[in-house]
């Protein structure tokens, strides 16, 4: 057994939410093999044709990996882990938000595409040039780079993610990526939608930010900028009253760099090497999947 694979213990709380297989066409290999190559890969960061040949043949666990990314099997997976993180709270239930940058291995360009319909094949296209996004993909002063947005709990756990190119601000992917947070029920009911507080950092710090906050009932524990401060001072009583802000709870958003820290240690969260968007999420979510099966919903 690999230090990577899953232990018996992971295995039990995983196995009720994979995927049963097909009942027309061929039967699926070991599911318990193949998701050990995919931590194994995830974890190292190899490229899949040097996958150690005790996981089986490379293409095959590239294949399920490739397949799961696309469907979405792997946020579903996610989202049964998580069902019900958010009980022990209760009332007090808090999250932070923050975002990090993940350098593009030369691999993770020149993904494959159809060329526009109104855009002739040959010709300059608008999406070909560096620096417009196409695949999460950004060039920045560092070189192609992707951004990780992600939502994460009080115990550094991830309960959502974003991913835009990596020369992308904070503020603009604020609202997108809270819309994005969804805890299951462990029995009957709507998922969980609304934490009680947000805690960010200043890149965060905007209006339009505050009042999306407002207008769900969550409270916002997010510093001002200092030249928001002083614009407010200036305009005088047309400024308003200076936004609430904890101080003692924003000591807890640290939560959210240990989360990077966790996804990170993944290398191929650190070094994304995937050419495309959609797997490179999948990705993130196998290594979320590692982090929730060692601490799990009690």
């Amino acid at each position: 057994m690999n230090r990577h694979d899953l232990t018996d213990a992971e295995w039990e709380r995983l196995a009720p939410l994979l995927p049963v297989n097909p009942r027309q066409g061929g039967r699926w290999a070991d599911h318990r093999t193949v998701i050990n190559g995919v931590f194994f890969r995830v974890r190292t960061n190899i490229t899949w044709r040097d996958l150690p040949p005790w996981y089986g043949n490379w293409k095959t666990v590239y294949n399920r990996h490739r397949r799961w990314s696309m469907d979405g099997t792997w946020e579903k997976i996610l989202d049964g882990l998580r069902a019900g993180c958010d009980e022990a709270e209760g009332d007090n239930w808090t999250v932070s938000v923050d975002s990090t940058v993940a350098r593009a291995h030369q691999h993770a360009a020149g993904a494959r595409r159809e060329p526009p319909a109104d855009i002739p094949s040959k010709g300059t296209a608008l999406d070909h040039k560096p620096g417009t996004g196409r695949e999460a993909l950004g060039r920045s002063r560092g070189g192609w780079s992707t951004k990780i947005h992600l939502v994460a709990d009080r115990r550094c756990r991830p309960i959502a993610r974003i991913i835009s190119p990596g020369q992308h601000g904070d503020s603009p992917y604020f609202r997108r990526i809270l819309e994005r947070v969804r805890i299951r029920r462990r029995g009957l009911g709507r998922p969980r939608r609304r934490p009680i507080r947000v805690l960010a950092d200043k890149a965060y710090s905007s209006r339009a930010n505050r009042a999306y906050l407002r207008r769900r009932g969550i409270q916002a524990v997010i510093p001002i900028k200092r030249d928001q401060q002083a614009n407010r001072l200036n305009r005088g009583r047309k400024g308003g009253r200076p936004p609430g802000f904890d101080a003692e709870r924003y000591k807890e958003r640290n939560t959210a760099e240990r989360c990077v820290n966790k996804l990170k240690g993944h290398r191929a969260v650190a070094l994304r090497t995937d050419k495309r968007e959609r797997i490179y999420e999948g990705t993130i979510d196998v290594a979320s999947i590692r982090i929730w099966l060692r601490d799990p919903v009690l």
